[in-house]
């Protein structure tokens, strides 16, 4: 592995190490929605993966502007927050306790992808790789995007019912006859991604 001295060196280790991440990601991002039992979650991921697949081209592209070939780090981190979800889908069975679960272990790897994109795209504004930074801008915007559409997702439905399930289960798995949660809006629980 070639040492890393400068901030041209910096830059190209990070657009290395995301170009892995998104790699490991459209690998991950099928399963992640195959497993989501909500219509809304699933077309959210789905729509992720067709996202993803473009971040990879405009990485290409990035490449070809810095003259050098499209080659990925292996990011340990990606690998670690994939294995971490597929973890959670492995440990629930179908429910809404199991989407909570895919929203947290995704807006981990969002928030690790908005970290990133935002170095790399600083890293490419001082070293004056101006359309390098544009693309890296535009997909540090979609990730931002990706985790509120997740944080709505689970503020608006997933949460809440997970909860509700929660409570019938800890209530001896009881049905609690289509009741209501009396909590309001404000009172719903926050997704770990702590929006």
């Amino acid at each position: 592995m070639p040492k890393v001295t400068t901030i041209e060196d910096l830059f190209l280790d990070e657009i290395r190490d995301l170009y892995d991440a998104e790699k490991q990601l459209t690998k991950a991002l099928p399963k992640m929605a195959k497993a989501a039992t909500s219509e809304e979650l699933k077309r959210a991921l789905e729509n992720h993966l067709s996202e993803t697949e473009t971040q990879v081209e405009r990485l290409e592209q990035v490449f070809e502007i810095l003259e050098q070939k499209a080659t990925g780090k292996k990011c340990q981190a990606m690998t670690g927050l994939i294995k971490e979800g597929q973890e959670i889908i492995a440990s629930t069975s179908d429910s809404a306790v199991r989407d909570a679960g895919i929203i947290a272990a995704a807006q981990k790897v969002e928030h690790y992808e908005i970290s990133g994109y935002g170095s790399a795209r600083t890293f490419a504004m001082l070293l004056r790789h101006e359309d390098a930074a544009a693309l890296l801008e535009e997909t540090l915007n979609e990730e931002k995007m990706a985790d509120r559409t997740l944080n709505d997702i689970a503020e608006s439905q997933v949460n809440e019912e997970a909860s509700d399930e929660s409570m019938t289960e800890s209530a001896g798995g009881g049905s609690n006859n289509g009741a209501k949660s009396s909590r309001s809006h404000s009172g719903k629980t926050r997704t770990a991604g702590g929006h």
